[in-house]
């Protein structure tokens, strides 16, 4: 495992605490479902700091927290953020996110002058590293007062939820937890969307390209990527879609797939995808036309000004029939994605989405197949509309004749405006900063609804510092706003520790 010299480039930034325990999180690798490195780390952490470590069967931590002398009759508060991180990295980044940590980039952002940590063309991890680390420095500093706390920290968290779908009660015993997976320091959520994946299936048989047809490989590129559920009502171009928008143009016949792939998480906005085509000189001349078409338009109507379409020579000895690539190509065009409704009642708040995700093919059969898997997620707040937008994408499948899966679905997290934790929080945020936080939901997934759902009733909400970019080499956060959070999250524990 390669460790990055993270203290070193965080050496000056406040709170000291924070960012010496987010730098060692950061420089261990933890892609979700590889939690078994940052797990070893943390319980070391926990035991060297005397904390009693707890873990269940699949691998979901708790580091139990003395209080501070003169608030032991507190009653327990939880803070809870995950382990793992989406694993994004730019083009032509050279980073083995198995075996090597993240390099954190401490820079003045050029456009604001605001002081920023990133990774090094890669996502920085502060989803959650970040809410992790606060939450061990509000624990472990003299100068914080509270009273005993849990600290539990959850695997899985981007690629399904899993670790908290499978907290059994009893696991933590605290009923008020504060979760730290949030990422606007002015807000207080009190609840998220739910979401669910459906996956389409195709096996196509494939038959030798003819001799006088022409390889090309069709890349997208440069697209900005970053959460499916927080970045998903900024109209963000998705590669998957632009992909196919470039392969279906009215001119472009005759094309027969070799290969296609595009995006790299189901619940990340794809920055990149490729297709292989076989066609005719002259299709691929019109292929030519409808790249730099699309690309201009998708610059204009995106917001995506280093969006590229590139067409070079490719290599291939087989591909899908013609009828074949034209049944999957509309598929993936008929797709929903993007916002699909907006709540009815929270001004701003998009209430249902979908995101085309994950285009991934490999062969099957031996006999030269062709195996195309299509990831989609769909979130919504409304009961109901995840199974409905569900069965949209399914019938899409159905009539192109693809395998379709549902699953892994996870509840939202319904909103209390009447909360004790929430009106304690609001208070303090108010006299701390001077004006009141914004309380709300949030369309992207936390883990607060399932946590409630699965040990019981519980008093929540979630807090967090500023983080731009989450899911994508963009990942920013900003000290300043940590600093900020810190602060918040100190003084919500100072006043909680008085019982």
């Amino acid at each position: 495992m390669t460790k990055p010299d993270n203290l070193t480039a965080v050496k000056s930034l406040k709170p000291a605490a924070v960012w010496r325990y987010f730098a060692g999180i950061a420089a261990v690798p933890r892609p979700s479902k590889q939690e078994e490195q940052i797990r070893a780390h943390m319980r070391a952490l926990g035991q060297e700091l005397g904390f009693k470590v707890r873990e269940d069967r699949v691998g979901n931590m708790v580091l139990e927290v003395p209080a501070k002398p003169g608030c032991e009759r507190a009653p327990l508060t939880v803070l809870q953020g995950h382990l793992d991180m989406v694993c994004e990295k730019n083009a032509g980044t050279q980073h083995d996110f198995d075996r090597e940590g993240i390099r954190l980039i401490v820079e003045q952002d050029a456009q604001t002058g605001e002081q920023v940590v990133r990774g090094d063309g890669t996502t920085l991890g502060a989803d959650n590293g970040i809410g992790l680390a606060m939450a061990l420095a509000a624990a472990t500093s003299p100068d914080v007062k509270h009273g005993p706390l849990e600290i539990l920290c959850t695997i899985d968290e981007e690629m399904g939820m899993t670790g908290a779908g499978a907290l059994e009660p009893g696991f933590f015993h605290g009923q008020r937890l504060i979760n730290l997976d949030s990422e606007d320091d002015h807000v207080i959520y009190i609840g998220c969307a739910g979401g669910g994946d459906a996956t389409l299936t195709w096996e196509f048989k494939t038959r030798p390209i003819e001799a006088g047809l022409e390889i090309g490989c069709v890349s997208v590129s440069g697209l900005r990527g970053g959460h499916s559920g927080g970045d998903i009502h900024e109209n963000r171009a998705n590669a998957n879609k632009v992909l196919v928008r470039t392969l279906s143009a009215a001119d472009v016949t005759g094309v027969r797939i070799v290969s296609i792939t595009g995006g790299s998480k189901r619940n990340a906005l794809a920055r990149e995808a490729q297709a292989v085509v076989a066609a005719p000189r002259e299709t691929l001349a019109a292929l030519r036309r409808s790249a730099a078409d699309v690309c201009e338009a998708v610059k204009r109507e995106s917001a995506e000004p280093n969006a590229a379409i590139t067409i070079e020579s490719g290599q291939g000895a087989a591909a899908v029939s013609v009828e074949d690539t034209q049944r999957l190509l509309r598929a993936l065009m008929a797709l929903p994605h993007g916002v699909l409704e907006m709540h009815q009642k929270v001004a701003g708040l998009v209430q249902t989405s979908s995101n085309v995700g994950t285009i991934v093919c490999e062969p099957f059969d031996g006999q030269g197949g062709l195996r195309v898997v299509v990831g989609n997620l769909s979130r919504s707040s409304m009961p109901g509309r995840i199974a409905a937008t569900w069965a949209q994408i399914a019938a899409v499948g159905q009539l192109a004749g693809a395998i379709v899966k549902t699953g892994n679905q996870y509840p939202g997290w319904n909103p209390n405006p009447d909360s004790p934790l929430l009106k304690k929080c609001s208070g303090i945020y108010e006299r701390l900063f001077g004006e009141k936080p914004n309380v709300t939901a949030v369309h992207a997934g936390l883990e607060c609804g399932i946590i409630g759902e699965r040990v019981g009733k519980l008093d929540m909400v979630s807090i967090g510092p500023r983080i731009t970019g989450p899911h994508s080499p963009d990942e920013r956060t900003y000290p300043a706003s940590v600093e900020k959070t810190y602060k918040f999250l100190t003084a919500i524990l100072a006043e909680l520790a008085q019982g």
